[in-house]
């Protein structure tokens, strides 16, 4: 971390990333690098053989004879509640009497070492007795057969049905959207110490350390507070760690409280990809009313997620969908229908964006196709159907769009990338191309800041300042690589006055800051930013008390600044060094450290209506996209990408940058090549490894690739003006797709709507072109 930067400039500097040089050195601590404690064991899970069936023993006698075993434990082992969903309690640790999903922990080896405990663990097909049963394998076999993890929820706005029917035009039609596999480059790990007076420590990769705790001690029959969790950082994320990782800290918890041994339990990639769920794929069913300029006047869907076998976060995702819907649009009629289907797979949970991507996509697919059957520039038809600034403002939930500034931002970008002129150069390409056709496309993002659980908006932090003026920082949010404690120190340093190099965050623990919400929904710097800062603030009223008491000033007219301090004109230009205000602090007994809460004022959600004001604020980006393909192989290539992402006034614009480029080549990888395919008999994940399920490389980045950041501060009052930057840009990846689109609808007749599918690998790319000729 550079010690060069001043506290006058560190709030909007680019500062580097905190373990930036650890992470260059392979230097930086995960929780494998963690020192082994003497009389470690090792944990490996034994997996169902079926995707639906009934359980009716396992031969632990088997297990126990392999080499270097030392214990077994089955559901019956557990000494509390077989449990370990987040919010409804139908998601076994360990099957106990039926097989959900083929690749479900069944049973749990203890050996020596993680290769002999995995060794015994995958003789899983000889030690597993059971039968199969018929199982569901698509969202649309568990819709038709009404199979759902929590009831249907509706939302709807005016009268969708009468004004559909009064529409002068009318399109409708079916599309399918596959998950997405967060492949977070640690996989899941969980590290369990046990600990004197029934205590257990626990080291795991996870974005919700306090969850952990809760499941734990649930598992475990104990009170919370016997239970830390902590966690240093992680090596990725994505969501995929904010539920998931319960199963793997509860087993090796339950296994390190049986034995009285610390116990490790590591997955490999495979059996992460079969144990873990993903984004929830969605089919969508929809009929859409417009006027011949292209403005919706009604619209009638229904989004139908593959949810897996528990209910696990499905309910808020499908909230999320719902309330992303409308997107950037104002939509006068809207009839919104969200089912939630069982499935005998992988039970789905968070991936960045939760629920937003799935829904606000359809939207756009929808606009698309107007577009295309009006025979107009889909960038029009966008803007047309734009949310207003004075009228044609408030969502279908009942929440105005205030500070509206997609119109400008949209505006900038598309004089910015040349779209207009680049339009006509490309059609003017594909009419004289005969194989190769390129495609352009733009489009917006408007997403909602804030847990669409109230209660969830709250934060905690510890400032410590020491006798010799260093701060240590401690937050309830998790660092997975976000670049979240740099943001976070560099808010302490600016409240303080101190050089950034002044600061250090530690790692987040559940001895420190209690209750915790989870490192989501991009909240983590307006959550633990704001509590952080409180907690600082406190300190420096009663050092600038203090202060004004050493200088002769007043103390509202103390200044922090560059690690001195100061009275300005009131104190006749006098100051002092922080590091001696701290010294003189301690020596009058004054209190050096502080706790800060923050909570997002303002919201209210009603869950069963669907209607209030869940978001804090909206977060806004556009991006345009240019793509070729090639007609006689599907096979494409990104060749120019413009983004214009809205970070209010951004904190650190090299982090908020980096985001927004990770988010879009992310969502470009989920929409053109990370393809999830289980076995239509057997319901196997046949994706589950590298070699088989294609996440983007930096050779699938567009060699044209511009990206800015929109300066714009936030109208109310987040931390410093700034905005969250995790999940929106994941949005931006949807241009892509479309201009996917457009260059297969090149290869046919004029105004023709190819029925492209995401992912839109070459081969669908293929299908789509031959589909139109046929």
């Amino acid at each position: 971390m550079s010690t060069s930067t001043s506290t006058s400039t560190v709030i909007g500097a680019s500062c580097p990333h905190e373990s930036a040089t650890l992470h260059v050195r392979g230097e930086a601590t995960y929780v494998d690098d963690i020192a082994e404690a003497q009389g470690t064991l090792h944990a490996a899970l034994g997996l169902s053989p079926l995707a639906h069936g009934t359980l009716s023993g396992i031969d632990t006698a088997l297990l126990l004879r392999q080499p270097g075993v030392v214990a077994v434990f089955t559901a019956a082992d557990i000494p509390g509640e077989n449990n370990c969903g987040p919010l409804l309690h139908d998601d076994p640790i360990l099957a106990a009497e039926d097989l959900r999903y083929l690749g479900q922990p069944v049973f749990a080896v203890i050996a020596t070492s993680r290769e002999l405990a995995r060794r015994a663990a995958a003789m899983a097909k000889t030690v597993i007795r059971c039968a199969p049963l018929p199982a569901l394998l698509t969202a649309s076999q568990a819709h038709a057969a009404g199979a759902y993890v929590v009831p249907p929820m509706h939302l709807s706005r005016g009268d969708a049905a009468t004004a559909l029917q009064n529409a002068p035009l009318r399109l409708e039609g079916e599309w399918s959207l596959g998950g997405q596999e967060q492949f977070y480059l640690e996989g899941q790990i969980s590290y369990a110490l046990p600990q004197e007076q029934q205590g257990m420590l626990l080291h795991c990769s996870t974005q919700h350390p306090s969850e952990m705790q809760q499941l734990v001690a649930h598992a475990l029959g104990w009170q919370a507070h016997q239970v830390q969790v902590q966690c240093r950082r992680m090596g990725g994320g994505f969501g995929g760690k904010e539920s998931q990782s319960a199963l793997f800290a509860c087993v090796a918890a339950i296994a390190a409280q049986r034995l009285r041994r610390p116990i490790k339990l590591r997955l490999d990639r495979d059996d992460d990809f079969m144990i873990t769920g993903r984004r929830h794929g969605f089919e969508y069913r929809w009929q859409v009313g417009f006027d011949p300029h292209g403005h919706i006047l009604a619209a009638e869907v229904d989004l139908i997620a593959n949810c897996g076998h528990s209910a696990d976060l499905s309910a808020p995702v499908m909230t999320r969908a719902l309330c992303h819907f409308d997107n950037a649009y104002w939509l006068p009629h809207l009839a919104l229908h969200g089912y939630c289907a069982r499935t005998h797979t992988q039970s789905n949970t968070a991936f960045r964006g939760f629920g937003g991507p799935q829904g606000a996509l359809a939207i756009e697919m929808i606009l698309d196709s107007v577009a295309r059957r009006l025979g107009l520039d889909p960038v029009l038809v966008r803007q047309r159907n734009f949310y207003g600034e004075q009228e044609r403002c408030t969502t279908p939930y009942g929440q105005t769009v205030d500070d509206n500034i997609l119109r400008p931002l949209t505006d900038q970008l598309l004089r910015s990338s040349d779209y207009g002129a680049r339009r006509l150069e490309i059609d003017q390409f594909n009419a004289r191309s005969p194989v190769l056709k390129r495609g352009l496309a733009m489009t917006p993002v408007k997403f909602g800041i804030s847990f669409n659980v109230v209660h969830l908006n709250q934060a905690g932090a510890l400032v410590h300042v020491y006798a010799d003026g260093s701060v240590l920082v401690n937050h309830g949010g998790t660092e997975m690589g976000q670049g979240l404690n740099t943001k976070i120190a560099q808010v302490v340093a600016h409240e303080l006055g101190v050089p950034l190099a002044q600061v250090r965050c530690s790692a987040t623990d559940t001895q420190k800051i209690a209750n915790t919400s989870a490192t989501a929904a991009s909240t983590g710097s307006d959550l633990n930013g704001k509590a952080a800062q409180n907690a600082a603030s406190q300190i420096r009223q009663r050092l600038a008390t203090l202060a004004a008491e050493l200088l002769n000033g007043e103390a509202a007219a103390v200044q922090f600044h560059d690690g001195q301090v100061g009275c300005g004109e009131l104190g006749g230009g006098q100051s002092l060094s922080f590091k001696s205000l701290v010294a003189q602090a301690y020596l009058q007994r004054i209190q050096l450290w502080s706790d800060g809460f923050y909570t997002t004022p303002g919201l209210h959600w009603d869950r069963n209506t669907l209607q209030g004001h869940p978001f804090y604020y909206f977060a806004y980006g556009a991006a345009v996209v240019e793509v070729m393909v090639d007609s006689l192989t599907g096979e494409n290539r990104l060749l120019r990408a413009d983004l214009l992402h809205d970070a209010g006034r951004s904190l650190n614009p090299a982090l908020d940058i980096g985001q927004v480029e990770g988010g879009f080549v992310q969502g470009v990888g989920w929409l053109t090549t990370e393809e999830l395919v289980w076995h239509p008999a057997t319901g196997a994940l046949s994706t589950h490894a590298p070699s088989t399920y294609k996440i983007p490389t930096a050779n699938d980045s567009p060699a044209d690739f511009r990206v800015a950041l929109f300066d714009h501060p936030n109208p109310v009052d987040s931390i410093h003006r700034s905005k969250a930057v995790g999940e929106p840009p994941l949005l931006l990846g949807f241009a892509a797709l479309l201009a996917l689109k457009d260059a297969v609808a090149a290869c046919g007749p004029a105004a023709c709507d190819p029925h492209l599918l995401a992912p839109a690998t070459a081969e669908r790319v293929l299908m789509a072109i031959d589909q139109l000729g046929a």
